[in-house]
């Protein structure tokens, strides 16, 4: 029997981690704020995470001004959601096990 935990990603373990992917799987680009807001947290906590995310290459950062006001905003590379989507592959596949 495979065990499943193994396919378990560790970037994806912390629960910040795991809402800021689950967010920007299912939306293009999403601004630092609005995923401060959604996740409930701290400037400085938010962009610990994303700066992990953005290091190992499953998110990247978009940065522009408007209207002189900088807007940082951020998506899911390619890499990102293969690997996002292994880790809830795995998820899924220790869920079913434990139902049989």
């Amino acid at each position: 029997m495979k065990n499943f935990i193994l396919d378990l990603n560790k970037n994806f373990d912390n629960r910040i981690r795991l809402g800021i992917m689950s967010i920007l799987i299912v939306n293009d680009w999403v601004e630092f704020n609005t995923l401060k807001e959604m996740l409930e947290l701290t400037d400085g906590n938010l962009a610990s995470h994303i700066s992990s995310l953005e290091k190992n290459g499953y998110i990247e950062t978009k940065k522009q001004f408007i209207a002189k006001k900088p807007k940082t905003t951020y998506r899911v590379t390619q890499f990102g959601r293969k690997e996002f989507q292994k880790h809830i592959d795995a998820l899924e596949s220790i869920i079913k096990n434990q139902k049989e």
